[in-house]
């Protein structure tokens, strides 16, 4: 614990802290990155550009290696990884243009051909006698065992570029991501927006390599954002939240990988993730399954209270031992049954509103009323004095005939 406290605090090293910062900044792009992708639908257009690295870093080693420089230099290597992934992403466009696969299957095809292709590439590799090839398979998983100090701040500053891509581009990315036909109409062009989009997303692939690794980089430009949609209904608070969990993902997970180096950096990153993004889904105030609970539970008291209430006023027996206990317990009615004066009021409250709910209902459009018509809600309050009154002229009317 006093060694994760050190990494956490950044006193666990300069290499260490420099590595733990740039982790949170590649979570915070990815994160702001992703969230856009998530909204557009079109998450696994990441996957295909991340499988589609693994080429591009295998042939770059290759030719620096053939051109009497050092393999294992890493702008090289990301610069191989991202004409690799452009690549990809142009071959995904032709064939769901041209063709009638669909994107998802043009995407899968992509990926595991590129993929494949470039797993026999890293083993081709491994016969080599130059380059320093050992250790290049890190790139699969990520590892920040061998990085150093440069490598470390060409992370950090890339993905502190993203971040500036994504502040900058947020609006015309967030329409596009709902509604492409109205941006289309406004003078925006989606096919230029996707495009920086998808060089944003490209970006934070290319540069999360190291770090996390090509199989791992997606999961954190999805997780983050869905987690983050759990608790708004706001695009942009989406994009910070889901930014805020990405670089805690990053922080955390580089600063316990700092305490643990046989266990891979980007695997801890994603379980880091992964975590907040249970927390998201169990306990979340609105759409968490916890909240989802409470609701229905009092939404089916609800209902109890109702029918229960309807039946006391119409003097019918209540046969339904949930309904009576509902009654039971907000003292509606005696254990004999037999109403209380609260439950006598509450009653004929109740069978007034059902009443007035039928008459609005016939008065009014379905669009003009409030919460459709739900009747588990009491109508006072939710219509004006005026249209109150007209409804119980009706009522009056209707029960003078």
């Amino acid at each position: 614990m006093s060694a994760l406290t050190q990494a956490l605090t950044l006193g666990a090293g300069y290499n260490a802290a420099l590595v733990t910062v740039g982790a949170a900044l590649l979570g915070g792009a990815a994160g702001s990155v992703g969230t856009f992708m998530f909204l557009r639908k079109r998450a696994l257009v990441s996957d295909a550009l991340a499988h589609s690295t693994l080429p591009g870093i295998a042939i770059a080693f290759m030719v620096m290696v053939a051109l009497g420089g050092d393999g294992r230099n890493l702008p090289g290597l990301l610069a191989g990884s991202a004409i690799s992934a452009a690549i990809g992403l142009v071959a995904v466009d032709l064939i769901t243009r041209h063709t009638r696969l669909a994107q998802d299957a043009a995407i899968g095809a992509v990926l595991s051909v590129f993929f494949g292709f470039g797993v026999v590439c890293l083993t081709a590799i491994q016969t080599m006698t130059a380059g320093r090839q050992a250790g290049l398979e890190t790139f699969l998983l990520g590892s920040t065992a061998g990085m150093l100090y440069s490598d470390a701040l060409l992370i950090a500053a890339s993905a502190a570029l993203c971040v500036a891509g994504v502040f900058i581009l947020r609006r015309p990315m967030t329409i596009v991501a709902f509604d492409a036909g109205f941006a289309e109409t406004s003078g925006i062009s989606v096919r230029a927006v996707d495009f920086a989009m998808t060089s944003l997303v490209l970006a934070v692939t290319v540069v999360g390599l190291k770090l996390v690794g090509l199989v791992l980089i997606v999961a954190l430009l999805i997780i983050p954002p869905v987690a983050a949609r759990f608790w708004s209904e706001r695009s942009e608070r989406v994009m910070l939240l889901a930014a805020a969990f990405g670089a805690a993902s990053g922080y955390v997970g580089a600063a316990v990988s700092a305490t643990a180096p046989a266990l891979p950096t980007g695997a801890l990153i994603v379980l880091t993730a992964f975590g907040f993004f249970a927390v998201s889904i169990l306990f979340s105030p609105h759409r968490g399954v916890l909240a989802q609970i409470v609701m229905r539970r009092r939404t089916s008291v609800r209902v109890h209270r109702r029918q229960g209430l309807l039946a006391l006023a119409k003097d019918e027996p209540i046969y339904d031992r949930m309904t009576l206990a509902v009654l039971l317990r907000e003292g509606l009615v005696r254990p004999d049954g037999v109403m209380t004066e609260a439950g006598e009021a509450q009653a004929a409250h109740a069978s007034r509103d059902e009443a007035r709910w039928r008459v609005a209902a016939a008065l009014f459009e379905p669009a003009a009323l409030p919460v459709r018509g739900d009747p588990l809600i009491p109508i006072d309050g939710l219509f004006t004095d005026d249209q109150i009154a007209v409804i119980d002229a009706h009522l009056a009317g209707a029960k003078g005939a």
